[in-house]
């Protein structure tokens, strides 16, 4: 007689281990796991926005957050610049995607290729702001997101009157969130929320290394 195997889902710990959030960024030595998982997400979520516009013939709603082009560098390697140069801790970046949801569930958004590097530099602003020890002014993050430092601060505005300065995140919320994010690598990761349309409608180090960056 077979025996019956069961799927062992692993604890959250296991799964912030898994997601490199165990090491704080001063001691993060390899680029943490939930960068790639974050980026895959994006990624994906951008492809999907965007076969859904074209297939109903509709042009995304313009707002602050959208270039004219979408930017050289591919989301993977906007979120590895940022990680390289904003000092943000792993966690950060969790955070920064929930801020994210949180932003497009209150407005008449849809993440494109057009608006997700802004949306994403100042989510991470935001959370590193609300949630790190230390993090740098705005002109620093203008500098490492490819964007002015007017214009980051106009995002932030945007941002934060969208959220309602709703910045608290409890501990069960980001428990989901690090879950669903590992739940990527394997293809199991399901969007909660449907797409709801509403009314559709980048030291001295850097600042010589961003001379040369591709700008959002």
């Amino acid at each position: 007689m077979g025996s019956l195997a069961f799927e062992t889902q692993p604890s959250v710990k296991e799964i912030y281990l898994a997601l490199g959030l165990n090491e704080s960024r001063k001691r993060a030595i390899v680029i943490p796991r939930v960068l790639s998982l974050l980026s895959s997400f994006l990624e994906r979520s951008v492809q999907k926005n965007e076969k859904l516009l074209e297939s109903i013939n509709q042009k995304d709603m313009v707002t602050v957050f959208h270039g004219l082009r979408a930017p050289t560098l591919s989301i993977r390697q906007y979120i590895d610049r940022i990680f390289k140069y904003s000092n943000c801790s792993p966690s950060c970046f969790v955070v920064a995607h929930i801020y994210m949801e949180r932003f497009l569930q209150c407005g008449d958004v849809l993440l494109t290729s057009l608006n997700v590097h802004r949306i994403l530099i100042t989510s991470v602003m935001v959370a590193a702001k609300f949630m790190d020890d230390a993090f740098f002014n705005n002109a620093y993050y203008a500098k490492v997101g490819g964007v002015s430092t007017a214009e980051i601060n106009r995002l932030e505005m945007k941002f934060l009157f969208s959220l309602d300065f709703r910045l608290q995140v409890t501990v069960g919320t980001f428990e989901r969130y690090c879950v669903q994010l590992d739940k990527e690598a394997t293809g199991r990761y399901h969007i909660e929320r449907p797409i709801q349309f509403c009314g559709l409608k980048e030291n001295r180090q850097i600042i010589e290394e961003s001379k040369g960056a591709a700008t959002v």
